[in-house]
């Protein structure tokens, strides 16, 4: 008898090689990425605090970890819930006492006013500054575009410091058409301080809660009628 030749290892079943050629085509920047950046974009123009989703749909499809855009465990949900609370209040308290003073905004934000005293309009107020501000917008100016820039910039200390300045002057337009010049100033500010940040940590969980925080917080001045007097706290 003879012995039998041994036979090949079977070769384990290959992933779909257009699924990975799509994936690979939605994380790069030919057409069908510069397609998907646009859409994600326009996204936030139009869908207001749900403009995270074509950003995460984005994630899963084109199979970028999740890390890459900042979605990192973190050591302790409660400790980095605390320290966005207390950290978002001070900052806004910060800006309304000090910086936007010192820039002449006015002490009312007259965009918002019709949220004082109106206790009907406090459930989509918090709604929509919880989830389309804390989560929606670090999504998409932090985590998202911190991702794309990336990858065109690199991980110096250079590329780093110039997607902070490109993304804070993004986030600040998409505040003017409904807060004016103050709201741009003010959000190209924020931007800078959350990008520095996140171009450090590379964690959004604490800038989540900081800028829910931050946005809760004014909402209050504005709601109980504060504004014009922490305004005045300090610059009469």
């Amino acid at each position: 008898m003879t012995e039998e030749s041994p036979k090949a290892p079977v070769a384990a079943p290959a992933a779909s090689s257009s699924e990975d050629r799509l994936a690979a085509e939605l994380r790069g920047f030919g057409p069908l990425g510069l397609l998907a950046m646009v859409v994600i974009l326009a996204g936030n123009l139009v869908l207001g605090p749900f403009r995270a989703v074509p950003v995460l749909v984005w994630v899963w499809w084109s199979r970028t970890p999740w890390r890459e855009i900042g979605y990192v465990r973190p050591k302790s949900w409660i400790g980095g819930l605390a320290v966005g609370i207390v950290f978002g209040t001070a900052f806004k308290l910060l800006m309304k006492i000090i910086v936007m003073p010192l820039l002449g905004a006015p002490a009312v934000n007259q965009a918002y006013h019709d949220w004082a005293g109106n206790p009907a309009a406090l459930p989509w107020a918090l709604f929509l500054l919880i989830v389309g501000g804390g989560f929606g917008e670090e999504t998409m100016f932090r985590g998202y575009m911190f991702e794309r820039w990336g990858k065109l910039f690199g991980t110096g200390v250079g590329a780093k410091t110039a997607i902070v300045l490109i993304t804070s002057g993004l986030f600040g337009l998409a505040h003017y058409s409904v807060q004016g010049l103050a709201g741009m100033e003010q959000a190209i500010i924020t931007g800078l301080v959350f990008g520095t940040i996140f171009a450090v940590t590379g964690r959004l969980w604490m800038l989540m809660c900081a800028h829910a925080a931050y946005d809760v917080a004014a909402l209050a001045m504005i709601y109980w009628n504060l504004e014009s007097k922490v305004a005045h706290l300090i610059f009469k």
